[in-house]
């Protein structure tokens, strides 16, 4: 009697904490979209996404966030074509090439980076990178190239972690028979393990990808923070999350608005990148 009281208590108790979640989704929708979609409709959703003028203190003002959308895009493309590669890379070693007394060495070292609060990697890369680049390029060294090996470096965690638990729950089987069948522990690992592991690998990416578009403080310390169209590696960029905690907090009228509008593209963006995610596992699952 005790275990079906105990039992009916914990599924209420899953339930309001499934349900929860969902409310807060939910109200978070609401603000947003209420907040910024009636702006948009009336600045016109072509001129505010297509627009490339920022100017929200002039008269007339204008609210272009073309230049933040391809801020956002840039950035996170560049942090992909860093940070993938060595994040993917290291999961394979740590997972199947490691030995036991570097891995615990490497595995505390890569959670403690997960662990790094990201205005911790705004002050490193304030100190370390930008004087470099300010020496390799010139300029004030806050540029597009900053920020990409930057947010680089803050996904290896997602994606190393992700990915060597994905590689590390393929059956052994496949990797025995491999051998087995004459195959070199290099060649069994690349074309049998990895393959294997390609959906947890692809969530690593995806997920690695949602935090360099959504990451803000440590970008905003070093990307420059121009809100122009990005045209050069070596010029400041300004991105979609950038741009609303710069002026969110004296913004007013219209100003607010376009703010909050602007939230609304980057959900889109989010939820296109999560529906992509989907759309993955569905077709490896199949």
């Amino acid at each position: 009697m005790k275990t079906k009281k105990l039992d009916g208590f914990m599924k209420g108790v899953f339930f309001v904490s499934a349900l929860t979640s969902v409310l807060a989704i939910i109200l978070i929708c609401i603000f947003i979209f209420a907040g910024g979609v009636p702006f948009m409709v009336e600045y016109g959703v072509f001129d505010f996404l297509f627009g490339q003028k920022w100017t929200p203190s002039n008269t007339p003002a204008s609210f272009g966030i073309l230049p933040m959308i391809m801020g956002s895009l840039a950035v996170t493309s560049g942090a992909i074509v860093v940070g993938v590669p060595i994040g993917i890379l290291t999961s394979i070693f740590m997972a199947k090439f490691c030995p036991a007394w570097l891995y615990k060495i490497l595995k505390p070292a890569v959670n403690l980076m997960a662990a790094i609060p990201s205005i911790v990697y705004g002050f490193f890369a304030l100190q370390a990178i930008v004087p470099i680049m300010r020496n390799l390029v010139g300029g004030t060294g806050m540029n597009m190239l900053t920020a990409i090996i930057l947010l680089g470096i803050m996904i290896l965690p997602t994606i190393i972690g992700l990915s060597e638990s994905s590689i590390r729950a393929v059956p052994e089987s496949y990797y025995t028979g491999s051998m087995a069948l004459g195959a070199t522990h290099e060649r069994s690992v690349i074309k049998v393990v990895v393959p294997a592991a390609k959906s947890g690998i692809i969530s690593s990416v995806i997920l690695g990808i949602g935090r360099a578009i959504g990451e803000t403080m440590a970008v905003v310390l070093i990307a420059g923070n121009q809100p122009i169209m990005p045209e050069s590696l070596t010029l400041g960029v300004r991105t979609l999350t950038t741009n609303i905690v710069l002026e969110m907090a004296y913004a007013s009228g219209s100003h607010r608005e376009a703010l909050i509008a602007t939230a609304v593209v980057l959900f889109v963006f989010i939820l296109i990148i999560n529906g992509t995610f989907l759309m993955i596992k569905k077709k490896g699952a199949r």
